[in-house]
């Protein structure tokens, strides 16, 4: 500011204004540099977004193709399982369908090749075979330290004739030894249909008189 001084004219001095002019300039260069910044991370994002959908279809296509082969495996087992024990031309279909990132899996049966309500003809016969063949499946991928291999299969012959019981015991007793499973298996049939495919058989009988408890005869296997 410039004043009057016993009639001379005085200028302010031009450095404090230099000083304010090169701090505002200073603080433009970082601002500048801070936006550049923004500007090449808002980029990087923008790239993201526009390539995630794509990576996102890739990963479902992968998702189907592992569960794809694992399915396969499974629609196999649970299809000769089905044809050793019932002796019938059944087959073990599995439809899979990606929902919200997770995979959606439904199997359903084919007979000679067509499709085949399960609730009819020998659909309990076949729940009954493909229970335990998914039952053992899930338990065979959980992970042993955290987790006992100990399957207990309750009246899960219910559906079965008698004469296909031991091909069912058979089956879930070579699995058993394979996967190093411990079942329990538990039933109405006759203790003979157990005989041959069963480390130990146990029968439960009733007690001989009024406030016994019931009998638990050990049978050789």
């Amino acid at each position: 500011m410039d004043e009057m001084s016993g009639g001379r004219l005085e200028v302010a001095s031009p450095i404090p204004l230099r000083r304010g002019v090169d701090r505002l300039r200073w603080r433009r260069g970082m601002l500048e540099e801070n936006l550049g910044k923004k500007r090449a991370a808002l980029a990087e994002i923008d790239a993201f977004l526009e390539m995630q959908p794509k990576v996102a279809e890739r990963l479902d296509e992968l998702s189907r193709n592992l569960f794809g082969d694992i399915l396969r495996e499974i629609e196999l087992n649970l299809t000769y399982a089905l044809r050793e024990i019932l002796g019938q031309d059944l087959r073990v279909v599995s439809h899979r369908e990606m929902k919200n990132r997770k995979m959606h899996v439904t199997f359903s049966i084919e007979r000679d090749g067509r499709p085949e309500d399960i609730l009819t003809g020998q659909g309990g016969s076949v729940c009954n075979v493909i229970s335990v063949g998914l039952r053992l499946i899930a338990l065979s991928q959980l992970d042993e330290r955290q987790h006992r291999r100990f399957l207990v299969l309750d009246e899960q012959d219910c559906w079965l004739r008698p004469d296909l019981v031991p091909r069912l015991m058979s089956i879930i007793h070579t699995i058993a030894r394979k996967l190093q499973f411990q079942v329990l298996v538990i039933s109405h049939h006759s203790v003979d249909l157990f005989r041959d495919h069963a480390d130990r058989v146990y029968r439960i009988q009733p007690p001989v008189k009024r406030g016994d408890g019931v009998r638990v005869e050990c049978m050789e296997g």
